[in-house]
């Protein structure tokens, strides 16, 4: 079985807890992508396994789980501390089985520390150490990599996102088959006005109208996805703001919905204005691969042959004076349509390279060139998916509670007397991949 290198260095803490939860630190990982032999077009790119040990195989808590939390984190040390406790509270009252992996994206303010001690006392918690700094993207490849359960749901560490909201998105998810990615909506955002805002507002247009993938907030931390859609894509440079794009293109279905916001009250922020123009030539990249990543020579063959035609109409129209007789070596006109033709030629044989490296990728290293969705009945419940009031043994009654888990109802309140009384049943539905036409680029990934 072939290898390929992971593009970034860990450290896994908390090994010897949650061993029930299969988080030791034997990884295994996959060098092929493509469907399985159920044939539900489920793919993933060198996923990195987890396996639970031998011993507890037999145990009920074996089962997989549920909800896998990816929260990738950067100098947020103020603020670990309530964000653990705040998601314990959230799914702890919930009947399914979770655990939260916390990705220290190459902290230097002593959250290392802080996360052994909290994985001690929360035997679903899985921290996670990058070796340096690699970014947000990689930092939550790092946790896509590691994450188990059926859905995963996504926030920032900043608690700007509200975890009590982490329910509701998984309960629609597994209510509603036809859904693959839920969407926050930050409606009542809390942040300054000129400088997050008024960027945030204009980039999410202009994402919007290039991908075709219309949403209110890309920004937005706060996601829910099956597991299946996330084993579908593969993050690089700072590609987590275009998750939503990229997922569409994997054939997944987007619901946006509104989730509260609330003001930063500790730490300070990672992002800036400058963040803007980094979104810009992102933005390049991901629609190149939306359209032509399937077919390069359309791309580059397209322009190739915008220069060329020009270019060649030149030539001849010089031909042409020079067999009249007319001396033509030092007219700037005859240069020009030279380097035309030149180019024009180049950006052709580009494309058609790109024709030949596009058919090694899928069919040398056996990546899907389309995914498969699997027919599924409204109502119906994924494999290992418990019904509907069905509890775990041991499990607590419906209504009680954790010492510190908030009360039912308790954030909606806050919410409400905070002014954010939003709808919470509105929504927008994405437009079908199938629909997007030349965004398809001819196939899905």
């Amino acid at each position: 079985m072939n290898e390929a290198p992971s593009s970034y260095r860990t450290t896994d803490l908390g090994a010897d807890q949650g061993s029930d939860l299969g988080a030791d630190l034997s990884v295994e990982r996959s060098a092929e992508r493509g469907t399985d032999g159920n044939g539900d077009g489920r793919a993933g790119p060198h996923r990195t396994r987890v396996p639970a040990p031998a011993s507890d195989a037999a145990s009920p808590l074996a089962r997989p789980l549920d909800v896998s939390i990816v929260i990738p984190m950067f100098n947020e040390v103020e603020n670990l501390r309530e964000l653990v406790d705040r998601v314990g509270s959230a799914l702890a009252p919930t009947r399914w089985r979770f655990e939260l992996i916390l990705v220290d994206d190459g902290s230097h303010d002593g959250s290392a520390a802080l996360l052994r001690k909290l994985a001690e006392d929360n035997h679903w918690l899985h921290p996670v150490v990058l070796a340096r700094n690699y970014g947000q993207s990689i930092a939550l490849q790092a946790g896509f990599d590691r994450a188990q359960g059926r859905y995963v749901v996504t926030l920032d560490a900043d608690l700007q996102n509200d975890p009590a909201d982490i329910p509701a998105l998984v309960e629609r998810l597994e209510r509603d088959p036809g859904i693959d990615v839920i969407s926050g909506w930050r409606q009542n955002r809390q942040d300054k006005a000129l400088s997050r805002r008024l960027p945030s507002v204009l980039a999410n247009r202009l994402i919007s109208r290039a991908t075709g993938v219309h949403l209110h907030d890309y920004g937005c931390a706060l996601k829910a996805y099956r597991r299946e859609i996330i084993e579908r894509l593969r993050l690089y440079g700072e590609l987590h703001r275009f998750i939503p794009s990229l997922a569409s293109e994997a054939g997944a279905r987007i619901v946006e919905v509104p989730v509260r916001h609330h003001p930063r009250t500790r730490g300070t922020s990672k992002y800036g204005i400058d963040r803007t123009f980094r979104v810009v030539l992102d933005l390049v990249l991901v629609v190149f691969f939306l359209r032509y990543r399937q077919r390069p020579l359309h791309a580059f063959g397209g322009l190739g042959l915008w220069l060329l035609v020009p270019g060649g109409a030149i030539l001849a129209y010089l031909l042409a004076l020079k067999l009249l007789g007319q001396d033509i070596g030092g007219r700037p006109l005859l240069l020009s349509g030279v380097i035309l033709v030149l180019i024009g030629a180049q950006l052709i044989v580009a494309g058609l390279t790109g024709e030949l490296l596009i058919r090694l990728y899928h069919e040398g290293g056996r990546q899907p060139q389309y995914y498969t969705r699997e027919a599924r009945e409204p109502g119906a419940h994924e494999p290992g998916a418990r019904e509907p009031g069905a509890r775990e043994p041991g499990a607590r009654e419906p209504g009680a509670h954790e010492p510190g888990a908030h009360e039912p109802g308790a954030h909606e309140a806050d919410a409400d007397e905070a002014g954010a009384s939003e709808p919470r049943e509105r929504e927008v539905l994405v437009r079908e991949p199938s629909q997007r036409g030349p965004m398809n680029g001819g196939a899905s990934r």
